[in-house]
């Protein structure tokens, strides 16, 4: 499904403001996948590593200015997973807390060697943000949907296959997304 046109500039709200329900909701979508769990990841210099330890919740670009400026990139992929999946297995991540210009306050962990961030909070419980670049195999990593696309670079194309949000996706956005990722991973 891709949101397109009027509609995507419809489309709005922040996850901030998603109700216990969602949140229910969510962390009760995850079933099985086409991948083995754990998989593993770390930081650029190896002082941290992590373990994933089952199939993540969704994942999805997010073209924000925030993320744009965080990344120094065109765009963030963000891996939603349950806090109890990751699992730190070496080092001591490093963490952060920035307000933002607009109010919002975006935090995460990080390397204090080399500085890679590896995930960040969440604005809805129990759920964290994994930064997927980070992960050992990264040949599964593929985003069912965009976010913030009013911000997106303007050579930055979308395929058919994915959905698209102008802002941040209200709740059935973000279950449309959830449901994309289940959709793309169950095995055949």
């Amino acid at each position: 499904m891709v949101v397109s046109g009027s509609k995507r500039r419809q489309l709005g709200g922040a996850l901030s403001a998603v109700p216990g329900q969602l949140s229910r909701n969510l962390l009760g979508s995850v079933k099985g996948a086409m991948r083995s769990f754990p998989q593993d990841g770390g930081c650029l210099c190896g002082d941290l590593r992590y373990s994933l330890g089952e199939d993540p919740v969704t994942l999805y670009a997010c073209h924000c200015t925030g993320c744009q400026r965080q990344t120094g990139s065109s765009f963030a992929l963000s891996m939603i997973v349950r806090r109890t999946a990751l699992r730190l297995v070496q080092g001591q991540a490093r963490e952060f807390s920035v307000k933002l210009a607009d109010g919002r306050t975006k935090g995460g962990f990080f390397c204090n060697r080399c500085v890679t961030k590896l995930w960040g909070d969440s604005r809805i419980a129990n759920l964290a943000v994994l930064d997927p670049g980070t992960l050992d195999d990264t040949s599964w990593v593929r985003p069912v949907g965009h976010i913030w696309t009013h911000s997106a670079q303007s050579w930055v194309k979308f395929e058919a296959d994915v959905l698209v949000y102008s802002g941040a996706p209200r709740e059935e956005g973000v279950l449309a997304l959830v449901r994309a990722w289940k959709a793309g991973t169950q095995p055949p």
